[in-house]
């Protein structure tokens, strides 16, 4: 089973790495630029992962965030917050926010991939 994956970000170079990366590992990939494209596309799209930018035109990752959490039909979705703001502060709100788990710009793609395969250990191949 090819499970999907949702990439919020609205910076071009990040997404078409992010997509590349996954794509690389066989997960069904849709792309949203801004908070409301990504509530909209977390409906219709319905992906097992989330990886949600936190600073984004119309609606910040947060709120994205907290609003699949209040949806129930979305609220199994496993959500990766990547962002550049890196304090305990913001992590600590992106957590409580839903997330399940809080990766830092520049990240690391091993490191990433292994969040995500860690949130969805039955996809994804696991040589790399």
């Amino acid at each position: 089973m090819t499970r999907r994956i949702l990439i919020v970000d609205d910076e071009p170079n990040i997404v078409a790495s992010l997509e590349f990366l996954m794509r690389g590992d066989e997960y069904d990939v849709r792309v949203a630029r801004n908070g409301e494209e990504a509530l909209l596309l977390a409906e219709r799209f319905r992906p097992d992962l989330v990886l949600l930018d936190v600073m984004m035109p119309q609606r910040s990752g947060f709120e994205v965030c907290r609003r699949i959490r209040e949806n129930p039909a979305l609220r199994e979705m496993k959500i990766v917050m990547l962002t550049a703001r890196g304090r305990d502060v913001e992590r600590e709100k992106g957590l409580k926010s839903g997330a399940n788990a809080y990766v830092t710009k520049p990240f690391s793609t091993k490191e990433l991939m292994i969040t995500v395969r860690g949130l969805l250990p039955d996809s994804g191949s696991t040589d790399r």
